[in-house]
């Protein structure tokens, strides 16, 4: 199968050009101004921006064991809509992915079952150093210091030491500090207004995490990703590491605060907290001025019927990987970035920090992931429209300018959106499991 996409505007890693794409089968085959080819469809992009497909380094989609929650085939139609062409799932599943077994198990699993392609971490235990040095079929190993579920916190220093020391995959870490989270727990204990949250999950508890799991990466020298950055005071301990260290930052990070509680309450619980409109602004410059190179999503949904709990029994995590990308192109409209910062955002520097195999770029030879976009087109977000198992979304209502208009996944065209109309172009699943060149 060739198709030939004219005329765009297209993204290249070192300029953006309006030009054509040659995919062939499930690679980009050829790029240049005057393809002379027969291909199966020919497709006229005149006006519209063709990016490399998003790698979302971040996600939980919740199979298996949670999947009344979420579920692979409803999260990645979801991808395909928001133009996320790899996602990289965090270990903390049921039963969580903690050995070589329940890796493959899983890998096993997906294969079929995704739109788009698909990768796991492995999660860190206090006791399974063995499987985290002999695994390889996954981006990098997953540390929650700070609460989780299961058997998945790990804030032993001993532990911690050795995990850093005498494993070779990239790390990456959910960093807030056990200790204070409890402190301020008890602190706050009859608490049962929502924003105590953020009281709780306090700027501080963020910090000593970061600092101390940056620590361990500096002695070590060991590749470590800090998630979901949400504070300013993080952002200069990530500088100062230099270049074994590489942060990223939230949608629900850089556009939600404390002051939103009063509008969406329970919807915006998030473990790190939403924190303050200045944490918001240093946010977004760390961003532009490279101190933070990742926009992911931590896309952790749960039903409405669970999140409209009372706190604090409602539970932290919302989803957006549908919206991600949406939101981003929104924001380029208004001035505030480019859409080659984008890029570098959420497509190529994931893939270059968790060493994805031809991903993260349009360029010969890689896989043809790739969406292409329609930056003057209006839409609003609604409830009813997404495709997350879950149904809903923070950002209902919103008004946004820019949207992803035809996506691919190797090679295949797998979602549209024409005159508003949404629809995905096949139903058996497109993705194919991550290479990792570690």
């Amino acid at each position: 199968m060739k198709t030939i996409i004219n005329n765009a505007q297209v993204v290249l890693p070192d300029e953006t050009v309006k030009t054509s794409v040659l995919i062939d089968g499930v690679t980009i085959a050829e790029i240049g101004p005057a393809i002379d080819v027969e291909a199966d469809r020919v497709i006229d992009a005149t006006g519209k921006w063709l990016i490399p497909g998003v790698v979302d380094d971040q996600v939980h989609f919740r199979e298996p064991g949670l999947t009344h929650k979420e579920d692979w085939y409803h999260a990645t139609r979801a991808c395909a809509k928001g133009g996320v062409t790899s996602f990289l799932e965090m270990p903390n599943t049921i039963p969580n992915t903690i050995s070589r077994e329940a890796l493959d198990e899983k890998l096993a699993l997906a294969s079929g079952r995704c739109l788009v392609n698909y990768g796991f971490y492995i999660g860190a235990t206090p006791d399974n150093l063995a499987e985290l040095q002999a695994v390889t079929r996954t981006p990098g190993i997953k540390i929650f210091i700070g609460s989780s579920t299961g058997n998945l916190l790990v804030d032993d220093q001993s532990v911690l030491e050795q995990i850093f020391a005498e494993t070779k995959l990239p790390i990456c870490a959910h960093c807030e500090d056990e200790a204070t989270v409890r402190a301020n727990a008890e602190r706050y204990a009859d608490a049962t207004d929502v924003a105590t949250h953020s009281l709780i999950r306090d700027h501080q508890a963020a910090l000593i995490a970061t600092k101390r799991s940056i620590d361990l990466a500096l002695r070590h020298q060991h590749p470590f990703h800090v998630l979901h950055v949400s504070t300013a005071a993080e952002i200069e301990v990530i500088e100062q590491a230099g270049d074994l260290v590489t942060g990223e930052v939230c949608p629900h990070h850089l556009f939600f605060n404390v002051t939103d509680y009063d509008r969406l309450g329970s919807l915006v619980k998030m473990n790190p907290s939403v924190k303050h409109q200045e944490d918001n602004q240093a946010l977004w410059q760390a961003l532009i001025d490279g101190k933070l190179q990742v926009v992911a999503t931590d896309h952790a949904p749960h039903t409405l019927e669970e999140k409209r709990k009372p706190f604090p029994e409602c539970p932290s995590g919302l989803p957006a990987v549908e919206n991600s990308l949406a939101l981003m192109l929104n924001e380029v409209n208004q001035g505030r970035i480019d859409l080659r910062q984008v890029v570098h955002w959420m497509c190529s520097e994931p893939a270059r920090i968790w060493h994805l195999r031809n991903k993260g770029e349009i360029r010969v030879g890689f896989d043809a992931d790739l969406a292409l976009i329609d930056m003057q087109d209006p839409h609003v977000i609604r409830n009813e429209n997404q495709q997350t198992k879950c149904g809903w979304t923070p950002w209902d209502g919103s008004s946004l300018t820019g949207s992803v208009v035809r996506t691919w996944v190797l090679g295949e065209q797998v979602f549209q959106k024409e005159n508003g109309v949404e629809t995905f172009c096949t139903d058996h699943s497109r993705g194919k499991e991550i290479l990792f060149d570690h």
